[in-house]
């Protein structure tokens, strides 16, 4: 089969692999549609993870499935099925103690272009199939399903580390696709005001019709300062991180009221240490709490966001900027999300109908 793989920090292309082999609870799928993330960027060109040599690309896709084991009950060859970019072990320690998203080690869920072949390939493999795929509701296309992959999960999940109540007034520091579903997760939480940190004109627009009424640009002033003027120097109950850096950790403890949370689902691509202020950490004492997570995975979260989707609760198609035709574009896309042009949110790479 052929795949699209990170030859080496820096280089990319194609090559090809022998189709994966699959135990009793796993299957084989093959692409419908694939969508290209931020952190193939970071991985491929930024090195984050480490040295990847000849590890084929993506994590977010939607696809049908062509194989199933022996021990796989619930689907069959033709299913079209969710794909979330995390697929714990469910039955590992990790995963009885709630942290499905760790199991066998720190985000060791996330399996995909991390310990083995992601799914920018004709084929690949699926680990414990019953417990991390789910069917595709007949009204949601391949193009959309791909952003219940890793986008909807990891935005809401933002929203659930920062524990947003109804009437909060909640921050959304980076408005890319993640922090788009952040906005949409904090809106459908009630939330009474959204502040949302971004600049890029398709990301601003999309962010209001997410529920988003105010926005900040960093180009304007730091964050903080600019959150307690809009807040009469109250400060806001709730921060979602979904972009910047490291640093972006001391706006956000800035920018928070004493009590209140921050949900952290920013893949932090480079430094060494998160920056936390010691006087407005309340000098350790200001009950701020900082919460950092890998989406969570599987089933279980598929078939609920689905169904969301689905009902018409959530309209995921907005994040979807710009989509091609054929496996021959994935490369442009890829390079797109790199390079990220000021109409960009997010690319799609439709394989099949």
């Amino acid at each position: 089969m052929k795949g699209y793989a990170m030859l080496k920090i820096g280089e990319s292309g194609w090559i090809e692999k022998e189709k994966p082999d699959f135990g009793p609870l796993d299957a084989i799928c093959k692409p419908l549609a694939v969508a290209i993330c931020t952190s193939d960027v970071h991985t491929l060109w930024e090195g984050a993870i480490g040295e990847r040599h000849n590890m084929i690309l993506g994590h977010e896709c939607c696809a049908e499935v062509v194989e199933v084991g022996s021990l796989v009950k619930d689907f069959k060859p033709g299913d079209r099925v969710l794909v979330p970019a995390i697929t714990p072990d469910w039955n590992s320690l990790e995963a009885q103690a709630g942290y499905s998203m760790h199991s066998g080690g720190m985000l060791a869920g996330w399996k995909f272009s991390n310990f083995k072949d992601g799914v920018f390939s004709e084929y690949f493999h699926v680990n414990d199939a019953d417990g991390n795929l789910a069917l595709l509701p007949d009204n949601i296309t391949p193009v959309d399903a791909c952003m219940l992959s890793d986008m909807v999960p990891t935005g809401f999940h933002g929203v659930e580390l920062a524990d947003v109540q109804f009437g909060d007034t909640v921050l959304v520091i980076g408005i890319g696709p993640v922090g788009l579903m952040a906005v949409a997760g904090a809106n459908l939480r009630g939330a009474s005001r959204i502040i949302a940190v971004g600049t890029r004109p398709a990301c601003v627009e999309a962010a209001k019709g997410y529920g988003a009424v105010d926005f900040i640009s960093y180009k304007d002033g730091s964050i903080e300062d600019q959150v307690l003027a809009m807040t009469g120097g109250k400060g806001v109950d709730k921060v979602i991180v979904a972009g910047g850096g490291c640093e972006t950790f001391e706006s956000a403890v800035k920018a928070l009221k004493p009590g209140g949370k921050i949900g952290n689902v920013n893949y932090l691509g480079s430094g060494t240490y998160v920056n936390i202020p010691r006087a407005e950490w309340g000098v350790g004492m200001g009950h701020k709490q900082i919460n950092g997570g890998l989406m969570p995975g599987g089933r279980l979260r598929m078939e609920k966001l689905g169904a969301l989707v689905s009902a018409g609760k959530l309209d995921v198609h907005p994040l979807v900027s710009h989509v091609f035709e054929g496996w021959e574009h994935l490369e442009e896309a890829l390079f797109m999300m790199r390079d990220k042009p000021k109409d960009l949110i997010k690319p799609v790479v439709k394989i099949e109908d």
